[in-house]
């Protein structure tokens, strides 16, 4: 489960604001979520507290996280009682009775049990996209997504240095398999929020039978199965976020930070905690990436650019890779930023439909579509599936300007890579 901490007036960070986006959606916060507790976030506390029949302390520790669970997950389990009915629980909890037939199937609403539980969706999305994300606040969003979703399946394809759970979702029935994955690069978080916000929205776009990003969802759904892992590297992403500011892992981090002082510490870290950049570690010219990063000073574990002492190495690498060998993928994306631009092809191989694939989905986002520089050309994600497989695979960098990129910039993100997710699922099967 999450590590929470107990918060106060005067704390800060990502888990404040975790903390503000719970009390915001349970209608007790009017103020905007800033990371910062103080007096406004304090006696929105103690309101929600009392609420709770809680002790109003304003001090947020084991049982007043509890308690705000549901606002953070998207759901709530009800008992059911006499009297209840789908359409009174959706009334009661401003959801809708849809949502609720879809997170409790094989529940016959005619004929609900006394004492039985449901899963209630609440009114809104399970994934923010307004504060930064955490391994902490991805347990919650796996919690939410399977209870709302019982149609995903969830589990773990292995786990990171700090032994944090690198989870991986699937959703679709169809026969061509699809895999896309993000934060390979821990400052480059925001994919991690477009892929799960991705997720939920083709879910929502499913249950309600409409169309997501130019595609029928459920067309989708019965032609492809997606297979997705958002967020490959937590313990780097929790370093730059400010989720891990304390212990083991934590100092050494400042101290291979120190030794590389040209990145900035903890917002130019791509690597994993240990240092250790996990797109140069596949087996696809690990050597000549080997070669390039030396020349560039980049000869030990580093905040970005050190390829490790061996291909696959790092955990979290090869729990993608060993991933990837166990399924039959038609066609991969991997989500970094920035540049706005679409990467196709490793040195000169050339797969079937790779470029006219590649040439729709620049189109349908603006993205240009490029080869990749020569100083990034190899030991990536991309360059081995297209290396091992010879089946399309595709680098797509978001968004401009400097990582981690501001979350202002989201809207614009998702809109310009709705087309491109979903279209790569349709087309994923090369005639």
């Amino acid at each position: 489960m999450a590590i929470l901490y107990a918060l106060k007036s005067g704390s800060s960070g990502p888990q404040v604001e975790m903390l503000q986006l719970a009390l915001k959606r349970a209608g007790f916060l009017e103020g905007n979520i800033d990371g910062i507790f103080g007096p406004l976030t304090q006696k929105s506390v103690k309101n929600f507290q009392s609420s709770q029949n809680l002790s109003a302390d304003g001090i947020v520790g084991p049982n007043t996280w509890r308690a705000l669970e549901p606002y953070l997950t998207g759901y709530i389990t009800h008992t059911v009682k006499k009297g209840d009915t789908f359409f009174k629980l959706a009334k009661d909890n401003n959801t809708t009775i849809r949502a609720i037939e879809m997170a409790n199937p094989g529940v016959d609403p005619m004929n609900l049990r006394i004492g039985s539980k449901l899963i209630v969706p609440l009114s809104f999305n399970v994934v923010p996209n307004n504060i930064r994300l955490t391994s902490a606040l991805m347990e919650f969003i796996v919690s939410g997504l399977k209870a709302r979703y019982p149609f995903l399946t969830v589990g773990l394809i292995g786990r990171s240095v700090m032994k944090k759970p690198i989870y991986y979702f699937k959703i679709g029935t169809g026969s061509t398999q699809v895999f896309y994955n993000g934060s390979h690069h821990a400052n480059e978080w925001i994919t991690s929020v477009l892929l799960l916000t991705y997720l939920e929205n083709y879910a929502t776009a499913y249950i309600k039978n409409e169309v997501i990003g130019g595609e029928k969802a459920r067309d989708l759904y019965s032609s492809a199965t997606l297979y997705m892992v958002p967020l490959v590297n937590p313990d780097g992403v929790d370093l730059v976020t400010e989720n891990l500011t304390s212990g083991t892992f934590y100092e050494n981090a400042v101290k291979i930070s120190r030794a590389y002082p040209q990145f900035p510490f903890p917002s130019g870290w791509k690597a994993n905690i240990r240092g250790t950049d996990l797109n140069l570690q596949y087996p696809a010219g690990w050597e000549n990436a080997r070669e390039i990063k030396f020349a560039q000073g980049i000869t030990s574990p580093a905040p970005r650019d050190y390829v490790g002492i061996s291909p696959l190495i790092a955990p979290e690498s090869r729990a993608v890779y060993d991933f990837t060998l166990k399924h039959d993928f038609a066609l991969t994306l991997s989500y970094h930023s920035q540049g706005q631009v679409i990467y196709w092809r490793y040195l000169d191989y050339m797969p079937p439909c790779a470029e006219t694939i590649g040439t729709i989905l620049s189109s349908v986002s603006g993205y240009t579509l490029e080869t990749t520089p020569a100083e990034s050309g190899y030991a990536g994600y991309k360059d081995w599936f297209i290396y091992n497989y010879l089946l399309p695979g595709y680098t797509i960098e978001v968004g401009m300007g400097t990582s981690p990129l501001p979350l202002s910039q989201f809207p614009e993100i998702y809109k310009d890579n709705v087309g491109i997710l979903s279209k790569a699922q349709a087309l994923a099967k090369c005639q």
